[in-house]
């Protein structure tokens, strides 16, 4: 939820520089509650903007890539433009767009599937715009998917019965052949944090957009599709089959697999971490991730 708000000091003096009428300006923080990332809502005379500080240099970097790969990737429309950038803050300026936050919000079922259809569509067109991977970015890519599964086998060893039998056969499964399976998938550049919090929907118009590219970087392209197997799809297999329709193609087999290995894993971290700290929140979407991806199809 947005409330009154004002900008850092040093932050305001650098707006006013690509900012018309910010004496008058109507400031609003728009941050989620959890990240490390600052974002506020700037309303003048001539129109609206976001005003985004980062936490890192590499956060403002992958969000000034991510915005540019939209560009060719994308409608106008359907991601922000970038209108100004410092990395030595680290922060931006970016263009807002028409609608309102997906995640929240009251809709019909048809009309819910008819956004996340959109939702595939604007995908399957940021995965399939052109960004050359470098030799040392694949390696990165294979190197993050061995530290998944090295740290799957920790689970398994560090969890024990607290795990159940499936459950424990399952994180074992992503241990073995995780590493494996992701040298047969798709690359591509993917957005890192493809999920309803940052896609927007305006109702009236039926226009769907997509925010937020600070995680947005080379790898896996079924990693996209994680949150959603994870947290969507189990208990709403019409929003899966709207999703793919619009993404244009069904998953291979061995895509399946992987993203099936690859949501247990977070499901298992999530476990872990939050038995570690006694965060019942992480506990509980731990358990539930895990259950639904002992009965997901791999």
């Amino acid at each position: 939820m947005t409330h009154a708000a004002s900008l850092p000091p040093d932050l305001h003096q650098w707006v006013i520089l690509h900012v018309a009428g910010m004496d008058t300006a109507a400031v609003t923080d728009a941050s989620w509650p959890r990240g490390d990332s600052r974002v506020w809502r700037v309303r003048t005379h001539q129109g609206e903007v976001f005003v985004k500080l980062y936490p890192s240099t590499e956060k403002y970097e992958r969000e000034v890539k991510g915005c540019e790969h939209a560009a060719r990737a994308l409608a106008g429309t359907e991601a922000p433009n970038l209108l100004a950038s410092d990395p030595q803050r680290p922060a931006v300026v970016l263009s807002a767009l028409p609608g309102r936050v997906v995640r929240g919000l009251p809709l019909e079922q048809a009309e819910e599937q008819r956004v996340h259809r959109l939702a595939g569509d604007l995908l399957r067109r940021w995965h399939d715009a052109d960004e050359p991977i470098s030799d040392g970015e694949h390696q990165r890519i294979m190197d993050s998917v061995a530290a998944q599964a090295d740290e799957a086998a920790m689970i398994v060893q560090r969890l024990g019965d607290q795990l159940s039998p499936a459950e424990q056969d399952l994180v074992r499964e992503v241990a073995h052949d995780l590493p494996d399976l992701a040298r047969a998938l798709p690359l591509a550049y993917r957005h890192g944090d493809y999920s309803p919090r940052n896609w927007l929907w305006d109702e009236a118009s039926g226009h769907h957009g997509l925010i937020d590219f600070e995680e947005s970087a080379p790898g896996l392209a079924v990693e996209d599709l994680v949150w959603l197997c994870g947290a969507a799809w189990p208990t709403r297999p019409d929003l899966r089959d709207a999703f793919l329709t619009g993404y244009g193609r069904l998953l291979s087999p061995t895509e399946q697999r992987a993203l099936v290995l690859l949501t247990a894993r977070l499901g298992a971290s999530y476990l872990s971490t939050g038995l570690a700290k006694t965060d019942t929140v992480l506990i509980d979407r731990g358990r539930t991730v895990l259950q639904h991806m002992v009965r997901a199809p791999r």
